[in-house]
């Protein structure tokens, strides 16, 4: 079935299944968010232990979401992961750094007589959720507005600025990205709460977050997709690049599928949170994750799709990265494609684990009772 199929189709297949994991990796992301209003909705040491429990419980199924999406990246496109990783440097050791701060964090937070303490553990969960997610959103930015790389004939690359990746921080739109993603992961963790804690007074705190957070990531929102449709972006044909003016905005509008689920992605999310402030239902988070999940991989779809390049080179146009010129050979596409067929029961499984977590929400005698802590 697959080794039959074009390389162009299996490079455009490839592209969607990282939109898709990126997608996944987003929803999860209110792990992170739920990290930040640690804080912010627990006022007692056992409403964060309620909190930091419930958070525990899915943290692993995020950071799996994360080790998917790259390593996808880098089987499927491994001149773009060869690039990015490589050149902007700084970025992405930033971003491991925080996520390795996680790991270690719901390990030894509670454990006695731990090095740190308590607190510093708490500091680095924080760290994780603001930083770690806000550079991710950047990191991810600059596959629409392109890095400082010059490619070869031999795929060699090489950055061109001494900031490795660091320059990335003074672009609007990068900066734009990281915010909404950092509010969004806000917004999932305040629903995510009050669908899973029996606990009233946090839940209550969180509604009142929600209505914040909410108005901050729709406005941020609104500023980067207002930004994106008026940027210039590179398409490419037979091999030579040009600049296109307000090229993600005709990507969309020229590819009928591509609008019609960004703007049911947008609505769920919407829809998400006025069913939590104004229709006071617990199941809110369902619509908002959906939503999420088709926004974000129909905003990464409008890079790989049309002929765009979905890294642009702003030290040389000619090194730019596209789906063609970055993939990997067909025989690695097609075999890699057969074993994207289990990703279904993947999911499945996350699913059903997920259910049994969930089965009843999460109360503060429960967590007590319970001899492990994170």
């Amino acid at each position: 079935m697959f080794g039959d199929m074009e390389l162009l189709h299996l490079q455009q297949y490839w592209w969607f299944i990282i939109a898709l994991l990126g997608g996944l990796f987003a929803f999860m992301m209110f792990v992170q968010g739920g990290q930040t209003l640690l804080n912010k909705l627990g006022k007692t040491e056992e409403e964060k232990n309620v909190i930091i429990a419930s958070l525990g419980r899915k943290w692993e199924l995020g950071f799996t979401s994360l080790v998917m999406f790259g390593g996808a990246l880098f089987a499927a496109f491994p001149l773009l992961y060869a690039v990015s990783f490589g050149g902007a440097y700084y970025v992405w050791m930033a971003i491991l750094f925080c996520f390795i701060l996680q790991a270690v964090s719901y390990e030894y937070r509670k454990k006695p007589n731990n090095f740190f303490g308590q607190k510093v553990y708490e500091i680095f969960l924080y760290l994780n959720g603001s930083l770690g997610i806000f550079l991710i959103g950047v990191a991810l930015a600059t596959f629409y507005t392109g890095g400082n790389f010059i490619k070869n004939e031999m795929n060699l690359s090489h950055w061109t600025l001494e900031t490795y990746g660091l320059e990335a921080l003074f672009n609007p739109f990068n900066l734009s990205f990281g915010l909404v993603i950092f509010f969004l992961a806000r917004v999932g963790a305040s629903l995510y709460f009050i669908n899973n804690l029996d606990e009233e007074s946090i839940v209550n705190r969180a509604k009142a977050q929600l209505k914040k957070d909410a108005l901050l990531f729709l406005g941020f929102f609104l500023t980067m997709m207002a930004m994106l449709f008026l940027m210039s972006g590179l398409g490419y044909e037979a091999g030579n690049f040009k600049v296109v003016e307000h090229k993600f905005f005709l990507n969309l509008i020229e590819t009928p599928i591509l609008l019609i689920a960004f703007l049911t992605g947008v609505c769920l999310v919407l829809f998400g949170i006025y069913r939590a402030l104004f229709q006071n239902k617990t199941n809110a988070i369902w619509f908002h994750g959906i939503g999420t999940v088709i926004t974000v991989t129909t905003l990464l779809s409008l890079l790989g799709f049309n002929q765009t390049a979905i890294y642009p080179s702003l030290s040389d146009i000619e090194s730019s990265l596209t789906i063609v010129n970055s993939s990997g050979s067909h025989y690695t596409l097609a075999t890699m494609s057969y074993v994207s067929l289990m990703v279904p029961f993947v999911l499945g499984y996350i699913y059903l684990v997920w259910k049994s977590m969930d089965k009843t929400k999460i109360t503060s005698e429960e967590i007590e009772a319970d001899s492990h802590h994170y």
